[in-house]
């Protein structure tokens, strides 16, 4: 659909990389004239490993989920964070700078869109994970990442110490697959003026169900994200900026027809 729109000339089909051949798959892809790639999990940890040089937003994750070639030269990227700011921004209108953001989740989702957060102007950002170690290990190392900083509006715990006072709640965690949503304490939903799953669908989410229950006043999934970070690929492959809103409006209107 971006290619349509800004008169490209691109071919773009799904690849299945068995699961201990992701470098071969990928070396394959580029042998064919492939020009860049966007990597789904499991093998975002890979695509980091393969590239032979990270954007900055890439290197603070450790993971990659679009690859670029020119030449022998690869790049890394992992446009999942600026997906996440463009959709809240200029789609929902909500300004970052200056918010409070609690991202609940520990994950490869999580760690993806921290540094593009931060760097929106987040005033503070707390990771709350279900096994609260992990939330802080990762906290951990992303402040060793990112620099003092970034890193002294970072903080860490468990679910059940999320509390009040956050502006909006980010729901990175893979509870949605399975149509759970993360067990929060009812104080955490005193405040935030939006709920955004990661996860979409043709219905809301247990968890967009929770924070409407909770009080909270808009939710959102992540088809727009999904939209925001595809076009940031696009943008890095192709040189032109797609827009985003008319692509996510047919993807909304096909998972509605499906539903």
């Amino acid at each position: 659909m971006f290619a349509a729109q800004t008169g490209e000339a691109v071919e773009y089909g799904r690849l299945l990389a068995p699961v201990d051949g992701f470098a071969a798959a990928v070396d394959a892809f580029r042998a064919e004239g492939g020009g860049g790639l966007n990597v789904t999990l499991p093998f975002k940890p890979e695509a980091f490993a393969y590239a032979r040089r990270h954007t900055p937003r890439a290197a603070a994750a450790g993971a990659v989920n679009t690859l670029a070639f020119d030449g022998n030269d690869v790049l890394g990227d992992n446009t999942d964070g600026p997906g996440l700011v463009a959709d809240i921004e200029r789609r929902i209108g909500l300004p970052l700078a200056g918010a409070r953001l609690l991202l609940l989740g520990a994950g490869g989702a999580a760690r993806g869109v921290v540094l593009p957060l931060l760097e929106a102007g987040v005033a503070r950002l707390a990771i709350a994970n279900r096994t609260a170690a992990t939330a802080i290990a990762l906290r951990e190392e992303l402040a060793l990442r990112l620099g003092p900083a970034h890193a002294a509006r970072l903080s860490a715990g468990g679910l059940d110490c999320a509390e009040a006072g956050f502006d909006l709640v980010v729901n990175a965690t893979a509870a949605g697959l399975s149509d759970a949503a993360p067990a929060m304490p009812a104080v955490a939903w005193r405040g935030p003026r939006l709920a955004l799953d990661m996860v979409y669908g043709a219905r809301p989410t247990a968890f967009m169900r929770a924070a409407l229950e909770a009080g909270c006043p808009r939710v959102e999934d992540g088809l727009g994200m999904l939209v925001g970070q595809a076009a940031e690929s696009f943008a890095l492959w192709r040189g032109v900026r797609p827009e985003a809103a008319p692509v996510l409006a047919a993807l909304r209107a096909r998972l509605a027809a499906a539903a």
